[in-house]
């Protein structure tokens, strides 16, 4: 399968792929499958064709076990790039701020949130009320009140339902915006958008390696990145949503 872009931002695809190996290396010791890289360059990227198959209880399950291990492979910091990759990140066609940061607060608010609060804000996506709201939930998070002591964990970092693929032999990923970050935020995307079988896929997930107690309750909290992104440029909806997120996280 070919994906091309003619305007496709320099490395667009390369990150993508640096990304799909990244995570892929974490498959021998039972990780995610992600989707083979035959060839990556300026404006294209051509990958493996996934065969589609219906989506089952037990490949969901499996499947959040395997995520578990992808995460447990690690990552050097949080922020942190695919190890060998220097060059830029992206979600979907936005630049991802590249971090080599020791907390996770202080990254995940300076470099995952606040990039998109004045794009969503210049859009029209976000009032001014509204962006207060989350910069009030972003001081708590950039003073680490969050912060659990977890290692970074390997992120997918746009782990949406239509980037999980079902196939005959289970899940396949797709698309990453690969990073150091918090196991936790992968799982809260996947709830965000949701995807069939969530509750068996956070089952094998946490069979596999137990969520810190709460885990349910900080949603909202790494529903924030996500939340911003599609503020940025997916209309007035998301600007909602993100001050309500803002607002859960607050009270926790």
């Amino acid at each position: 399968m070919v994906k091309h872009r003619a305007d496709a931002p320099e490395l667009f695809f390369e990150a993508e792929a640096a990304g799909l190996r990244w995570l892929g290396e974490a498959e021998h010791a039972g990780g995610a499958r992600v989707v083979r890289v035959a060839e990556a360059g300026s404006g294209r990227i051509v990958l493996e064709r996934v065969e589609d198959a219906r989506p089952t209880a037990d490949a969901a399950w499996a499947f959040g076990a395997a995520l578990a291990a992808t995460h447990a492979a690690g990552a050097r910091a949080f922020g942190a790039p695919p190890d060998g990759w220097d060059g830029p990140l992206f979600i979907g066609r936005r630049r991802l701020p590249v971090a080599h940061e020791s907390s996770w607060g202080r990254f995940y608010a300076r470099d995952r949130v606040r990039p998109y609060l004045g794009p969503a804000v210049e859009a029209g996506n976000l009032t001014e009320r509204q962006r207060a709201v989350v910069e009030d939930a972003l001081e708590r998070v950039e003073a680490g009140d969050f912060d659990d002591g977890e290692p970074p964990a390997r992120l997918h970092g746009d782990l949406w339902a239509g980037n999980v693929l079902w196939s005959p032999d289970g899940v396949v990923l797709i698309d990453p915006a690969a990073h150091g970050g918090h196991r936790e935020t992968d799982l809260a995307m996947l709830g965000l958008f949701g995807a069939p079988f969530l509750d068996g896929i956070l089952g094998g997930y946490d069979d596999a390696r137990p969520l810190r107690a709460g885990w349910r309750q900080r949603i909202p909290l790494h529903q924030l990145h996500p939340l911003a992104v599609h503020a940025a440029g997916h209309g007035p909806s998301y600007g909602v949503a993100l001050a309500e997120a803002a607002r859960a996280t607050l009270a926790l």
